[in-house]
């Protein structure tokens, strides 16, 4: 894997980029801070971000925000600072997994790879839940589009359905497609 490193500390980075090396790891970007981070992204690929700061400050936040709303990827920060507030805030701007205090280099592989899945399981149930979101979206389309039909032309819902369903086949469109024509055609009507 891939990761970029963001260290305000020069000694500390290099430590930890010799931990992340030992462990496996490609170190393929070093920041010494977070002023450079979605610059860098654009330059860089990488599969991880491990930020090693006492405490996240309001900029790092709004560029992982950035990150997780535009090119999400799997985000380490190991910190000192235990607020609550802090972690929350960290955890809505994207952060995978916040380590407090107590970090050891023999503790790494287990939190990168504890990171990553929690990432994955993450963005899969947000993609499902994108796609339920679609989904009922549409039923509520069509279903609209059954009412006018219904409404207009004295159909029942069975009816509605497979005059929706027929002239879609006959279109070689989706069902929610033609919905959304007839829906379309009805407000321009009225």
């Amino acid at each position: 894997m891939k990761v970029m490193l963001v260290d305000e500390n020069r000694g500390r980075a290099a430590l930890l980029k010799q931990a992340l090396s030992d462990a496996g790891f490609e170190v393929v970007a070093i920041l010494n801070g977070g002023s450079r981070l979605l610059l860098e992204l654009q330059t860089t690929s990488v599969d991880v971000i491990l930020i090693d700061m006492a405490s996240p400050d309001r900029d790092i936040l709004e560029h992982l925000a950035i990150i997780h709303r535009e090119q999400p990827k799997p985000v380490i920060m190991l910190a000192d600072d235990d607020d609550s507030h802090i972690i929350q805030a960290a955890v809505r701007a994207g952060v995978s997994a916040y380590v407090v205090d107590g970090f050891s280099h023999k503790r790494l592989n287990a939190i990168m790879q504890v990171a990553v899945a929690r990432f994955r399981e993450y963005q899969a149930m947000r993609t499902e839940l994108q796609d339920v979101k679609l989904k009922l979206a549409e039923r509520k389309l069509v279903d609209k589009a059954k009412g006018l039909l219904m409404q207009h032309k004295g159909m029942s819902e069975e009816e509605a359905y497979t005059a929706l369903r027929k002239l879609a086949m006959n279109k070689n469109k989706k069902i929610v497609d033609i919905a959304e024509q007839l829906i379309n055609a009805a407000e321009l009507l009225a």
